[in-house]
C-alpha cells in the first residue's frame, strides 16, 4: 500500500486559512520552505481538492520565472510541474501541468491509488483531506504550526466519527516559532 500523507501549514488554533481564505500568516522561512520542498520531492503523486489546486496552479507553473525567485522556489516550481497530480472536483473541467481530473467518487479513487504501486502520495485541501480522514485513508499527518491565532476559518481537522490514534514520529522547530509535528496513524 502506498502511504497517504496530509500536511499543511496551520495556525496554533488549528486553521489552514483564516476567514476569507487568508493565508498571509503562513509565509515560510527559508528553512521551512526547504523542508516543504524536500517533502514535495519525496511525494510521487499529489492529490488536490479544487481550492488548493486553484491556489497552487495560479503560481507554481511559472514560479521559477519570477524575478526574485530563490533557488529553492525555482526548484519547487520545477518539481511541482513534474510531479504527477490528481485534482478532485466536480466544478472545474480542465487541468494542466501533469495533472489528471477526477470528477467522480474521490474516496474510491484514493483507495484505488493507495492499493497501487508507487511511492508516497500527498493530499491537500481541507475538504478532500477531511473526506480521506473520515474514510481512514490518511497514514501520516504533518502539522506545521505557526504561532498565530486567527479565531476562525478553514480547519485542518474535520469532524470524525471515532478516534484516530497517532504515534509522534518527529518534532522540529523552525525560525519564527514554527513547530513541525509529524504523526503516523496507529492501525
Amino acid at each position: 500500500m502506498r502511504p497517504l500523507i496530509y500536511g499543511m501549514n496551520l495556525t496554533r488554533d488549528g486553521y489552514i486559512a483564516a476567514a476569507g481564505d487568508d493565508i498571509g500568516w503562513s509565509a515560510p522561512s527559508d528553512e521551512l520552505f526547504q523542508w516543504w520542498l524536500d517533502r514535495e520531492r519525496a511525494s510521487s503523486l499529489s492529490l488536490y481538492g479544487r481550492k488548493l489546486w486553484e491556489t497552487m496552479s495560479s503560481h507554481w507553473p511559472t514560479g521559477d520565472q519570477m524575478p526574485n525567485a530563490t533557488p529553492a522556489e525555482i526548484e519547487f516550481a520545477r518539481n511541482w510541474r513534474d510531479t504527477p497530480k490528481v485534482v478532485f472536483s466536480s466544478t472545474i473541467d480542465k487541468v494542466d501541468w501533469n495533472t489528471r481530473l477526477v470528477t467522480g467518487d474521490a474516496i474510491a479513487e484514493i483507495g484505488r491509488l493507495k492499493a497501487g504501486d508507487g511511492g508516497p502520495m500527498s493530499i491537500g485541501g481541507a475538504t478532500l483531506a477531511g473526506a480521506a480522514m473520515r474514510a481512514g485513508l490518511i497514514d501520516e499527518y504533518a502539522l506545521v504550526t505557526h504561532p498565530v491565532l486567527v479565531g476562525g476559518g478553514t480547519p485542518f481537522f474535520t469532524s470524525l466519527e471515532g478516534w484516530v490514534n497517532l504515534n509522534l514520529v518527529e518534532t522540529r522547530t523552525f525560525p519564527g516559532g514554527v513547530v513541525l509535528n509529524r504523526y503516523k496513524t496507529r492501525r
